[in-house]
């Protein structure tokens, strides 16, 4: 199964997802210029990666195809914290995984407690701790 699929450019609002150089990236802002004598339109996409954080920007005809990953939420119980990576379990599969814990969570990050996983393009993220 692909983890991305393709969508028009005109079609891109701000809070979705896009990929951009190979990064599935959240979208901040989107500017687009008037069609001018000899071309088409032009957006200009500004995104920050799900997983690193890095802004990127992607230059696009408005009527470019882009590729939007697949984000799939998963609920795991955290096993283990070992400082700032915690092992977690899918409570779905029983899968067992290691995870780094973003700062502003590590607080919040202790054994028994359920955690929000963000799995996009065959990476995973926490985003929530419950």
């Amino acid at each position: 199964m692909s983890d991305k699929i393709f969508s028009s450019a005109k079609e891109l609002k701000e809070g979705k997802y896009v990929i951009i150089e190979d990064i599935p990236c959240r979208i901040v802002n989107i500017d687009s210029s008037k069609p001018g004598k000899h071309g088409a339109a032009k957006m200009r996409v500004t995104g920050i990666g799900i997983f690193d954080g890095q802004k990127k920007q992607l230059l696009v005809p408005s009527d470019a195809d882009i590729e939007v990953p697949i984000i799939d939420r998963q609920n795991a119980q955290i096993v283990a914290v070992n400082g700032k990576t915690v092992q977690l379990m899918d409570t779905t599969t029983y899968e067992v995984f290691e995870l780094s814990v973003p700062e502003e969570l590590v607080a919040d990050a202790a054994a028994g407690k359920e955690a929000e996983i963000m799995c996009a393009l065959g990476k995973k993220a926490i985003t929530r701790i419950r």
